[in-house]
């Protein structure tokens, strides 16, 4: 197999390796015999990438990872897509198609019965094929149960409660209703520490974790293109968080936090995070989590990009952009002199437009991320080929700052604020200027990681702390910030119930 093939290339070889008729609502689609599978260090590279390939397209179909994290924070405007506003409204049972599918977790399932089958038969390889190493299987099976584990965390931030299943099914598979998803994410967690022991800090590059080439390529073709030891940790520190474990979610991120430099992983400048050939363009060592499209790779596309979203005219060839964020939120959010991501001047003009172009349009075009074309800004061709980017070190050091906040920490959380505020250009935190210490390092995730997937977790997290916003507050003691469960799930699999704010 050729060593160059992008996981995009594979994700269609991995459709074939689910092994079940019937997962929940996961109809088999093999294609290829199991006995022409499993043989060899290709089949594992194969079923590997796959899997990967799958988690992508699970993040990408109808833009799922920015409608879950950031239109339904409802800080976004939608001018003419009745199906948004209904998400930013909160009305998530709508009868729109996007909605639907939304509220499905059928690719999720793709995923974990894709790990689950790797898991169950990579043994077979390891003792068929004598090129492919214990190292090899080692880092391997890492990789897979880190998948797998955080596939889980993620469907249980968005449905709640959900069947947790850990092996495969082969047209046999029985009815299974939802986990507690206490039960669920305590599971992940096991899952990605154990993960997080046997992976490298970067591959084919001398680590002893991974020994040599991994699948005969050099570092430049996986650096940000596979999960890491500091992805587990940074993962592991978000799933604490959203728990509420504070003591746990500072540290693990103090793992990634003193150990980013030597995994050869560093800040972003704001000039390369919102370049069109920066941060996002295709895959990086500092996306500490990411899924690429690949413009050299042929695995560039039109949609599962949030340029689809958010660009209109004079970036691209588009009268109205699907979402757009109100001049005064933009004013309220960046409030502060000398921002390199957005600030105006004396005269209210903008300082540059690396967040917003068009400001003074109808529409302010949120243009942080524009990775056109293969970086080459022509808007008369809106294909797009920015990465899916979960998380970065200024996310966790942020992540760090707030559970040393809420742990009563203040200088340790003051000091990784700076770290942030300083490299964008604003002067150190003072309270007496900036405010509560929590509200500012909130706000100053607000500014960093807009458009990156985050924002709507960072509210229910911040109003599980402070309650602060009474629709939030509202629906997180009444469940309602979970997503309904798909009607067709429901009829397919008797023994799943509505989530109890839906029913």
């Amino acid at each position: 197999m050729n060593r160059h093939k992008t996981i995009g290339a594979l994700m269609a070889l991995a459709l074939f390796l689910g092994g079940c008729k019937k997962m929940l609502d996961v109809d088999s689609s093999r294609i290829v015999g199991e006995k022409n599978m499993w043989n060899s260090l290709e089949d594992t590279r194969a079923a590997l990438l796959g899997t990967y390939g799958l988690v992508r397209a699970a993040l990408a179909d109808h833009n799922a990872y920015w409608l879950y994290g950031d239109v339904r924070a409802g800080e976004f405007t939608s001018p003419n897509r009745q199906d948004l506003r209904a998400i930013i409204a909160n009305d998530l049972t709508a009868s729109y198609p996007a909605l639907e599918a939304l509220s499905n977790w059928r690719r999720w399932y793709a995923v974990i019965n894709s790990a689950n089958i790797f898991l169950e038969r990579v043994h077979d390889v390891r003792e068929k094929d004598l090129r492919y190493s214990a190292n090899n299987m080692t880092v391997d099976v890492a990789q897979i149960r880190f998948l797998r584990a955080f596939a889980y965390f993620y469907m249980a931030r968005i449905w709640g409660d959900v069947p947790l299943i850990t092996s495969s099914h082969d047209g046999s598979f029985e009815d299974r209703r939802r986990d507690d998803q206490s039960k669920v994410l305590a599971w992940a967690e096991r899952e990605m520490r154990a993960a997080a022991a046997d992976l490298p800090l970067r591959y084919s590059a001398g680590d002893p974790q991974q020994q040599g080439d991994y699948y005969n390529a050099n570092q430049t073709r996986w650096d940000g293109a596979l999960v890491r030891k500091l992805t587990a940790y940074a993962m592991l520190a978000h799933l604490a968080a959203w728990q509420g474990n504070y003591p746990d979610a500072a540290s693990y991120s103090k793992i990634v936090v003193d150990m980013h430099s030597v995994a050869a992983m560093g800040y972003v400048s704001t000039a390369h995070l919102t370049d069109a050939n920066g941060f996002f363009f295709n895959k990086r060592t500092n996306q500490l989590f990411g899924f690429a499209f690949d413009w050299g790779h042929v695995d560039a596309s039109f949609t599962g990009h949030l340029e689809e979203l958010t660009l209109a005219e004079p970036v691209v060839n588009k009268q109205i952009p699907d979402i757009y964020l109100p001049k005064d939120s933009i004013i309220k959010i960046f409030n502060e002199a000398g921002d390199e991501r957005f600030a105006l001047d004396t005269l209210g003009t903008p300082v540059s437009d690396r967040y917003f172009s068009n400001y003074n349009g109808k529409y302010p075009i949120f243009s942080k991320v524009k990775c056109i074309m293969g970086g080459v800004n022509d808007p008369s061709f809106r294909i797009f080929s920015s990465a899916i980017v979960l998380t970065r070190l200024e996310d966790i050091v942020l992540l760090r700052a707030e559970a040393l906040a809420v742990l009563g920490e203040r200088q340790g959380a003051i000091d990784l604020l700076n770290e942030i505020r300083t490299r964008r250009g604003l002067d150190p935190y003072n309270e007496d200027i900036n405010g509560d210490l929590i509200n500012t390092i909130f706000l100053e995730r607000q500014r960093e990681l807009m458009g990156e997937g985050h924002r709507w977790y960072d509210l229910v997290r911040y109003n599980r702390i402070r309650p602060s916003h009474p629709a939030i507050s509202q629906l997180i003691n009444n469940g309602g910030i979970f997503w309904p469960v798909a009607q067709n799930l429901l009829r397919q699999n008797n023994q799943l119930t509505q989530n109890a704010y839906w029913q």
